[in-house]
């Protein structure tokens, strides 16, 4: 009896000495970066997202869980192009996790990897929300997920490199599903080539430039800027010639501006998730753009 307690003792005393697997802590700033790291890294990796996609990501509280939650981080993933210049550099000052600061392994911006639109031929705060760097919504545009994904991919195994392999592999075959599901969208999207639109804000350069949408105008006067009812009788006007076939919101914002505009030219509102998260069908990447495409097809009707 006591040989059988000894035995069960040093069986308990192994498994406590065992230390559990190693993941990687990956702090995302948006959706869209949290669901491509949980893509490429799999049950390696654990990820918190620290906006939602009904929040605007431009204004975002630095709250003190936020810093507590990169503090702890082995890897930040962000858009970059200043969309989260309001709040992520206070974060992760406040943090004190040195790994993570801009300029360091640990941390990643997805702007660099793509073609930046938009970019101002002058930089002036009056003229609104307005990016130095280009517009950086990138994440409309599918191909600029896949452009995304093989550096982001490397840089994990770079900060995990017993698990280089396992990254190597998910990346491989996310990389095959995601270019047979573009090849499967743009098919879908082609009646979309050349349809005029509205925008509410502009969210979506890289989505029109991507399935050739045609954007005629946006509601805001200026980038962030709230548009009053003058300016929005102003741009009805504008929709005489050509006709508009639909106004374009992302499902964090106010639908007050895209309601009014809307009801007067007797067009559709088509409410985008605009990333992960923003309605029931975008649970994920695939369904994030599966959900897209069949709305705009919706709308164009």
């Amino acid at each position: 009896m006591n040989r059988l307690l000894q035995t069960l003792a040093a069986m308990i005393l192994a498994a406590c000495a065992t230390p559990a697997p190693a993941v990687l802590n990956v702090f995302a700033s948006v959706p869209e970066w949290g669901a491509l790291v949980e893509e490429l890294g799999g049950d390696k990796v654990k990820v918190y997202t620290a906006t939602n996609a009904l929040q605007d990501p431009h204004r975002i509280e630095a709250r003190p869980s936020l810093i507590a939650r990169a503090r702890t981080a082995d890897l930040v993933v962000a858009t970059g192009a200043e969309l989260e210049t309001g709040w992520l550099p206070l974060v992760l000052r406040q943090s004190g996790n040195a790994r993570v600061l801009p300029g360091k392994a640990g941390y990643f911006e997805a702007a660099p990897y793509v073609r930046m639109l938009e970019k101002p031929d002058r930089l002036d705060r009056a003229e609104g929300d307005v990016h130095p760097g280009g517009n950086p919504h990138i994440q409309s545009d599918a191909r600029n997920i896949a452009r995304v994904a093989a550096p982001l991919a490397a840089r994990l195994a770079e900060l995990d490199p017993a698990n280089a392999a396992a990254y190597q592999t998910r990346h491989k075959a996310f990389s095959g599903r995601w270019s047979t599901a573009i090849a499967n969208w743009e098919r879908q999207a082609e009646p979309l080539r050349g349809v005029p639109i509205l925008v509410q804000h502009k969210a979506f350069a890289y989505l029109e430039d991507w399935l050739g949408l045609k954007q005629i105008a946006a509601l805001e006067p200026k980038p962030g800027v709230e548009p009053t009812t003058a300016h929005l009788s102003a741009v009805l006007a504008k929709l005489q010639q050509p006709p508009v076939k639909m106004v374009l919101r992302a499902a964090y914002q106010s639908d007050r501006a895209s309601r009014w505009i809307a009801e007067r030219a007797r067009i559709e509102v088509v409410v985008l998730p605009f990333t992960v998260g923003g309605n029931e069908a975008a649970k994920d990447l695939f369904g994030l753009f599966e959900d897209t495409i069949q709305r705009l097809l919706k709308g164009a009707q």
